[in-house]
């Protein structure tokens, strides 16, 4: 079977799904069992204009982390120095800047952030130069650079649980063959000559570890090669300042379904196949050409890419559609920035929470229902429990973290969007174990220091796993069921 006939069977199966069993309509109902149509009777003789439609659909989710990306990279052409911008780090092409505290709870350009690292962001345009990337010396903490190409898959070791040493790392395109410097401990070379940098600081949630993280923040640094001195140098990131926002009107989508193939059009000139993705590459290439020569087909593929996006792509977005069912209906994905061929998993991540690490480095658990099947919603309180000695086992630091219904933070009193390692506050019971509370209104005076609130409407959990154990990894261990508490019974305590 062809790269291009898997991506086929998995969109018509996908399709079938939302649309013959609904999951994507599940808020108020048990989460059943999938019943996936055979996808050659979804396939009869198509006419020529269902031919360029099924190409279509078929080039937009495949394409549509890509054009993500991209976008993503002409959105900082312009930006003057390294900043902030809308709750972010922003910098020029090749270049990196970082935060200094949690990112803004008011951030709303990229689904699911957290609030346990300080976040660095840079863009690169390796075609134009490589990039050095500065690794100051993080003594115990932890931290991890994701360094990913344009098809969002990781293509560095470079952290803590690597065993990454302090110094200057060059990040080179794929094609570059120059003479690496003095001074260069060791070369990252990126399949695609865009690629990104994300810095993660652990920092806990303390006063004193805001001001302690700062000093290793100052030395994380990327520059162009031509502007590399030989040794590593610092900044002070405290006095970076605020800038306009660099993402207005529809580019604020990342993805613009009605510019969606013009998009494409300017990524497959720099992103190369993969093996075996060539012929596919030319039947895209053809489509865009009679789109460009033909009003009428261009039309077609514009129609197209909105229905795509509203039918596949928007249901995507919801963590219950996608990955590997787990007990208690937690899913995950086992193959995180490390996608290979599996091009559906690669739309469903860069749409509902992108730039995911590698699966070894961070594991994902996502969660929209509780243990019976009923979405998540602040009209109930919820109860998860980690038997004593049983919280995520990692050689890092693990926190459950609460996004409303768009993936984003819910505004409290407490500022407060995630528990795990980096609360000290939080209270264990008397048999060992750690009881998280879950709901809109607050509880008990006994429970608030493990409260994580929720809003009125829809919500989902995720937890997260840095440098997750082989328990984690093997599927040994999964999170405890989210268990739902009657509000009557919460009231009457």
């Amino acid at each position: 079977m062809t790269r291009r006939h898997t991506l086929l069977l998995a969109i018509a199966c996908l399709f079938a799904i939302i649309f013959d069993s609904r999951v994507s309509s599940v808020p108020t109902t048990a989460h059943e069992s999938i019943a996936i149509a055979d996808p050659i009777k979804l396939a009869p003789q198509l006419s020529a204009d269902d031919q360029l439609r099924a190409l279509a659909r078929q080039a937009y989710v495949w394409g549509w982390p890509m054009v993500y990306v991209h976008n993503c990279r002409e959105a900082v052409r312009k930006v003057p120095a390294p900043g902030k911008s809308g709750g972010m780090p922003v910098a020029p092409i090749n270049q990196l800047s970082m935060l200094t505290d949690y990112i803004s709870p008011k951030q709303t350009l990229v689904p699911c952030p957290n609030q346990d690292v300080v976040y660095g962001l840079g863009m690169f345009d390796l075609a134009l130069e490589p990039v050095v990337v500065q690794v100051p010396d993080f003594g115990d903490r932890f931290w991890l650079y994701q360094l990913g190409d344009q098809r969002t898959d990781g293509f560095a070791d470079c952290g803590k649980v690597y065993g990454t040493k302090p110094g200057c790392y060059l990040v080179v395109g794929p094609t570059w063959n120059g003479a690496v410097p003095a001074g260069i401990a060791g070369v990252f070379r990126s399949p695609t000559p865009t690629a990104y940098c994300i810095p993660r600081v652990f920092q806990d949630d303390t006063a004193e570890d805001r001001a302690a993280v700062q000093t290793v923040l100052n030395g994380i640094m990327a520059y162009p090669l031509s502007k590399f001195t030989g040794s590593a140098r610092t900044t002070n990131w405290q006095k970076s300042k605020w800038l306009p926002s660099v993402m207005t009107g529809d580019r604020a989508k990342r993805v613009v379904p009605e510019r969606f193939f013009d998009d494409l059009a300017k990524v497959l000139e720099c992103v190369p196949p993969r093996a075996g993705e060539e012929a596919f590459y030319g039947e895209v290439r053809e489509l865009l050409t009679k789109a460009e020569n033909d009003a009428r087909v261009k039309s077609l593929l514009v129609e197209t890419a909105l229905s795509t996006e509203n039918e596949i792509v928007s249901p995507l977005f919801q963590f219950r559609n996608f990955g590997t069912k787990l007990p208690g209906n937690w899913t995950t994905v086992n193959n995180g920035a490390a996608f290979g061929d599996d091009y559906l998993t690669r739309t469903a991540v860069a749409k509902s929470n992108v730039f995911v690490n590698r699966n070894h480095e961070t594991k994902y658990f996502y969660q929209d229902l509780d243990s019976t099947g009923l979405r998540l919603s602040g009209n109930r309180s919820y109860r998860i429990t980690f038997a004593k000695g049983q919280l995520p086992p990692t050689t890092g630091f693990w926190s459950l973290t609460l996004y409303n219904d768009a993936h984003g933070f819910h505004p409290n009193a407490l500022n407060r969007y995630s528990l795990g390692t980096k609360s000290r506050q939080l209270q264990y019971n008397a048999d060992g174990s750690l009881t998280i509370v879950v709901q809109a209104a607050a509880p008990s005076a006994g429970e608030e220091a493990n409260w994580l609130p929720a809003p009125a409407g829809e919500f989902s959990l995720y937890l997260r796993a840095y440098g997750p154990d082989v328990a984690i990894t093997s599927g040994q261990w999964t999170p405890p069921a989210v268990e739902a508490v009657d509000l009557v019974q919460v009231a009457s305590k």
